[in-house]
């Protein structure tokens, strides 16, 4: 059993580190705000990703063979929901050091983090294509389907904590570079350019 755990692990963690758009976001606000302010997005993915999960372990996935056009409507769905928020990125103003505390309260910057991490995490094509696979990896039919999809939903739910938390953090250790007006738009630039660059590569994939 142990050797189950480590393998879900580390299929999740391949899916959960590379670049993608929740993490590009967790590094975008990690600069921008500091990590702690970037912990509801962190959250919110990662409830998220735990229901995509369950989604796809459950009855969704055998849904979405049947029917594969519902997955590609919603991969577009998604990827103009991602292409807005990269436009949203890099038109972003550069504004001082405490200015994204001031203007809103912790219970704003919960809130609107939590629902963003979550609609940014349901809405990415990603997100489904590596819980599809990590389901029918370590998911099988049988007695103890239920126990092997709950482990599998919590230790990705772990490691996809663990992964957006660490972008985050690297954009908190770049943002006294960033203090600076011309680095931090070109930051938000190449942020915005990648995140374009994750939700083409992901749609020809899919195609």
């Amino acid at each position: 059993m142990q050797a189950v755990w480590i393998s879900m692990a580390l299929f999740a963690l391949a899916g959960a580190i590379s670049p993608g758009p929740v993490n590009v976001i967790a590094s975008a606000l990690g600069a921008a705000q500091g990590f702690v302010r970037a912990l509801p997005h962190v959250v919110g993915a990662t409830l998220s990703y735990c229901g995509v999960v369950w989604l796809m372990g459950s009855s969704l996935q055998m849904v979405l063979l049947a029917y594969p056009e519902i997955a590609q409507v919603t991969q577009y769905v998604g990827a103009a929901y991602l292409l807005y928020l990269a436009v949203r990125i890099a038109r972003a103003q550069p504004s001082g050091p405490g200015a994204a505390l001031l203007a809103t309260s912790a219970l704003d910057v919960w809130t609107q983090g939590l629902l963003q991490g979550a609609l940014t995490q349901s809405l990415n094509p990603k997100a489904w294509l590596v819980a599809l696979s990590g389901v029918s990896l370590f998911v099988p039919e049988g007695p103890d389907s239920t126990q092997r999809l709950l482990m599998f939903c919590a230790i990705s739910g772990v490691v996809c904590f663990v992964s957006v938390s660490a972008w985050a953090a690297l954009g908190k250790l770049i943002r006294r570079w960033l203090a600076h007006a011309p680095y931090q738009k070109l930051f938000n630039r190449l942020l915005a350019a990648l995140l374009v660059f994750t939700v083409y590569s992901m749609l020809t994939q899919v195609a």
